[in-house]
């Protein structure tokens, strides 16, 4: 744990989950700058972090949405089970609407484009941990495009999923254990939530919104 706090003074601790060793490195660097802040724990998984995480108990977690094994967004929701108060900066590189709305849904403080982090990370951390969000115009613009529109249910992503990897409706209605029926059901219902012509363009919108990933 590195700190360049004022002697007495108690520094914000920070617990860095990302995935990508440089990133980790590069946001430790950012934050050991600062006299008034210090990394309290850094992993590459959200379900090592939630392991230690009443152990080092941070004021301030900084965490990746997309990584292997336990993502961000599924950690976060295990973190604010074990602390309703947690305070967690979610951070991604995709433009997609549908994590940051997940995340926010659950309860997260802020949400970062990982891009915007040299500029206003410092000025994030400070925010969520002086008890307010952090929601940038250009997070809170790309939530604003999607206002209104119905979330695809876990059913809907599913059979989206198996869409996506070149399945017929019979392969997909197999594989979910549903009628074919029920599978041009849910794309009925799927096309009308996306405004997709059909099923192709649906995935390339739900690729794009973050709904899927490759």
């Amino acid at each position: 744990m590195r700190s360049t706090a004022p002697s007495g003074a108690i520094p914000i601790r920070i617990l860095i989950v990302d995935d990508h060793p440089m990133m980790r490195a590069g946001l430790a660097d950012i934050i050991s700058c600062q006299p008034d802040m210090c990394v309290a724990g850094e992993f590459d998984d959200g379900a090592r972090a939630l392991e230690s995480f009443e152990t080092l108990r941070p004021d301030v977690t900084i965490m990746d949405v997309a990584m292997p094994e336990m993502d961000g967004v599924l950690a976060l929701e295990a973190i604010l089970r074990l602390n309703s108060r947690a305070r967690v900066i979610m951070l991604t590189a995709m433009q997609g609407d549908h994590q940051m709305r997940r995340a926010l849904e659950l309860g997260a403080a802020g949400f970062m484009m990982k891009r915007s982090l040299r500029k206003d990370l410092i000025d994030a951390i400070r925010e969520v941990h002086a008890g307010r969000r952090w929601i940038p115009a250009d997070v809170a613009c790309t939530l604003a495009t999607h206002m209104g529109q119905k979330n695809l249910s876990d059913r809907e992503i599913e059979v989206l999923r198996s869409a996506a990897a070149g399945n017929s409706n019979k392969c997909i209605g197999g594989q979910l254990g549903i009628a074919e029926d029920t599978v041009k059901a849910h794309f009925r219902t799927i096309l009308t939530k996306l405004t997709a012509r059909d099923r192709t363009h649906a995935v390339a919108i739900a690729i794009k919104r973050g709904i899927l990933t490759l």
